[in-house]
């Protein structure tokens, strides 16, 4: 580092994690100048919680609640004000890293930061179809901001926002296998979702809302210009709604099942 910078700042890693133990070191060693880190563990089966521990992260093992009572949790545990919120597939690029580092003493206690994400899949950095620059909420105040209660894309709750310049990366999928069960687990939540916000099965949006987000995805966010990996993304992204909406369909089906017919 610099020598004009200090080793660490005063700013907490927070991570959830389960069973990340291909990717956890590289997440907590790109964000070596926070002089703490803790790693909420769901219970995993693999080394993810001793490496972590070799990393010098603080590692509890918590029952799963959703990501962002999790993640809620997470900075509960944390001494520092300031928090920055990694997944366990995400790091830091190297000129992200330096911005923060130039930065910090500049950031206003009451702004949370969004940061681009760029992600890596099908062998390349995918630049379209609404993957980039997909900014997400991650450095923050504690005192002034914090996570909701939602069990799926859960949003930072901040007085005001501002934005960094630099990327953090995002190795989102291991491959399209893993996409699909990714699918399937999402669209589970936005179910349940669904669900709580009382909204009741229609054959039109099943039918309409998965082309609506391939024409969106793969022509209106161009898409297109990833190349075939962008065709699957935004078929991918199209499934999705669709199993969202039959999901829904089959639970309230299954909660007021038809009328068995007479026998004959």
């Amino acid at each position: 580092m610099d020598k004009k910078f200090p080793d660490k700042l005063p700013i907490t890693l927070i991570v959830i994690t389960f069973n990340e133990e291909s990717c956890i070191e590289r997440c907590l060693k790109s964000a070596s100048f926070c002089n703490e880190i803790i790693v909420v563990d769901s219970f995993s089966t693999d080394r993810t919680q001793s490496l972590a521990e070799n990393c010098g992260a603080r590692v509890y093992a918590e029952r799963w609640r959703g990501y962002g009572p999790q993640k809620k949790l997470a900075t509960a545990l944390t001494q520092n004000d300031w928090i920055l919120s990694l997944d366990a597939d995400e790091a830091l690029s190297p000129e992200l890293k330096k911005e923060i580092i130039e930065k910090f003493h500049t950031f206003d206690i009451q702004t949370a930061y969004k940061i681009p994400r760029k992600s890596f899949y099908l062998n390349r950095w995918i630049h379209h179809g609404g993957w980039y620059p997909d900014y997400q909420l991650r450095l923050y105040n504690k005192k002034y901001s914090n996570w909701p209660d939602s069990d799926i894309h859960e949003r930072l709750e901040a007085p005001r926002e501002s934005s960094l310049s630099h990327n953090i990366l995002h190795w989102v999928f291991d491959d399209i296998s893993d996409q699909v069960l990714t699918n399937d687990k999402y669209s589970t939540l936005q179910t349940r979702n669904l669900e709580k916000q009382n909204k009741r099965f229609s054959i039109l949006k099943l039918l309409t809302k998965p082309l609506t987000k391939f024409v969106e995805l793969y022509l209106w966010k161009r898409g297109f210009l990833d190349g075939l990996p962008g065709f699957i993304i935004a078929v991918n992204g199209s499934y999705s709604v669709f199993l969202k909406w039959a999901k829904l369909w089959e639970i309230q089906t299954k909660s007021h099942p038809l009328p068995k017919k007479d026998s004959e």
